[in-house]
């Protein structure tokens, strides 16, 4: 099937992707393209959905031709995409009835609050693997059914879908005939319930949120749909949430094997296996993907401002040009000068889950530089992780011995060697970091017979780059410090 090619549709939360990639895994062809941020209020994030849609269609058409492929050359679709950002739409127009609101988006903490109050939370967390927190779609599709005029009446007609990006993209592709998502994206909506593989109830009771809206929950694998129009006949094969997919680009196939994503975000996941291991340090529980029926779990661990942090000092500070230029600048100095920065713009996720946080500074001084504040920036992306990591060893019981890493800010050697430092562990960085749309395309491909197995995946992973520790634990030891006072700090701004 060597002329054969998969194209994955990498939906994020800044840009649109499409890469297709050969029966080895490698890369023949990208396209990207950005796309707006809306941000109407504070702590308010929102995207666009049928932009979305449009630079999705032009990047994936866009790397077939940069592959100098046609879709005649394309054995399966899969989709990759950002989580939690919430989409409705008509049925009848396909159109969306208003902005998606998008999974950094806080407007929906006090609704959080006021059901925590309730002590609704334990609940939700049994059945979900959740918290209750603004970050997870359900609470934002309860927003709009509240807050845009007429929906809720219309949604409860049956006149309306809701889903998250996958769900959009694959009804596009469809042209409206397939309204899925697959269980891992599913698992992050707080209204399905991980155990029993089906949307639940009671809990769409709690959020107040029809049934009629929903989508069918399938499979991560497996051929769900067809494309019309420039991608008619090709099979919509594999979905996956952007960080299942990695775990599965990175060929994390058995319990314990792990990788941290370094994009917009920053995501620690963990194979658990068919166990779903319950948390006991503030991480999330949830589905890695579900491949012929059978679901595998996953522990996670979510950092909301990761790349971001890099993205803006670019764009709302000015200080670099672009994002490789941060590496530059942060050394222009040695360290950060005793500088913290803990980029809570959209609060703080695992482990404090604090949805009022907001960004904060501390330790600046009269010889405080541009360089200080990209190292300090850098540097809070490896302390995020490294808090993650040391609560996912108290709940396997034992630390990992090395860390498998993907992402756009993977590519910081800087950074990767600060984490290695931080964390003490093998930092090991993969010849394709793409692995987001890699996992999409591996999961298509299983679904179509592109690939047999899983054995045949893993022979395809090479190795680009390994990072040790190599600063002084005592060093180490006050710069962790450091950061939980920094954390503290700025936890106590917002009120606790």
């Amino acid at each position: 099937m060597s002329d054969r090619v998969i194209l994955a549709m990498d939906q994020g939360t800044t840009s649109s992707r499409g890469i297709v990639f050969d029966e080895k895994g490698q890369m023949l062809g990208v396209s990207q393209e950005e796309f707006t941020q809306h941000y109407p209020e504070s702590g308010w994030v929102e995207h666009d959905a049928q932009e979305i849609w449009d630079t999705q269609l032009r990047t994936a058409l866009g790397a077939l031709v940069d592959a100098g492929r046609d879709a005649s050359t394309v054995a399966a679709i899969g989709i990759t995409n950002q989580r939690e950002t919430a989409v409705l739409w008509d049925r009848e127009t396909g159109g969306p009835v208003c902005r998606a609101i998008v999974w950094q988006d806080r407007r929906t903490a006090e609704f959080c609050d006021a059901l925590k109050s309730e002590g609704k939370e334990a609940l939700v967390s049994e059945k979900t693997g959740l918290r209750l927190d603004p970050y997870f779609s359900g609470t934002k599709v309860r927003w709009m059914l509240d807050h845009v005029d007429g929906v809720r009446e219309r949604a409860e007609a049956g006149e309306l879908a809701f889903g998250t990006i996958d769900s959009w993209l694959v009804w596009n592709l469809t042209g409206g005939a397939r309204h899925v998502t697959d269980a891992s994206n599913a698992s992050r909506t707080l209204l399905y319930n991980i155990h029993e593989g089906d949307w639940d109830e009671e809990l769409l009771g709690i959020l107040d949120v029809p049934r009629a809206l929903l989508p069918e929950v399938v499979d991560s694998s497996g051929v769900c749909g067809e494309g019309v129009g420039a991608l008619a006949g090709v099979p919509v094969a594999g979905i996956a949430g952007d960080q299942q997919a990695a775990l599965f680009g990175q060929g994390c196939f058995s319990p314990g094997q792990a990788k941290n994503t370094y994009g917009t975000g920053c995501f620690l996941m963990r194979n658990t296996g068919s166990e779903a291991v319950v948390s006991r340090n503030n991480l999330l529980t949830t589905v890695g993907w579900r491949r012929g029926g059978e679901t595998t779990y996953a522990l996670e661990g979510s950092v909301f401002i990761g790349g971001a942090v890099v993205q803006w000092l670019r764009d709302e500070l000015k200080i670099i040009e672009d994002a490789p230029a941060v590496n530059e600048l942060a050394a222009t100095v040695e360290d950060s000068g005793g500088v913290y920065l803990v980029p809570a713009f959209a609060g703080l996720g695992a482990p404090y889950w604090n949805p009022h946080a907001r960004g904060a500074l501390f330790g600046i001084t009269r010889g405080t530089t541009s360089g200080h504040l990209a190292r300090a920036a850098l540097e809070s992306i490896g302390h995020q992780v490294t808090d993650l990591l040391e609560c996912m060893a108290k709940d396997a019981g034992a630390a990992a011995t090395e860390l498998h890493v993907d992402g756009g800010a993977s590519r910081s050697d800087f950074l990767l060697q600060f984490q290695a430092d931080l964390s003490r562990l093998i930092v090991r960085r993969p010849k394709t970091v793409e692995t987001t749309a890699l996992g999409a395309a591996y999961l298509a491909g299983l679904g179509v017979g592109y690939w047999k197995d899983e054995g045949e995946i893993t022979e395809n992973w090479e190795l680009d780059a390994a990072f040790g520790p190599e600063r002084p634990e005592v060093d180490v030891k006050k710069l962790r410090e450091g950061w939980a006072r920094a954390v503290a700090g700025c936890i106590g701004f917002a009120g606790g």
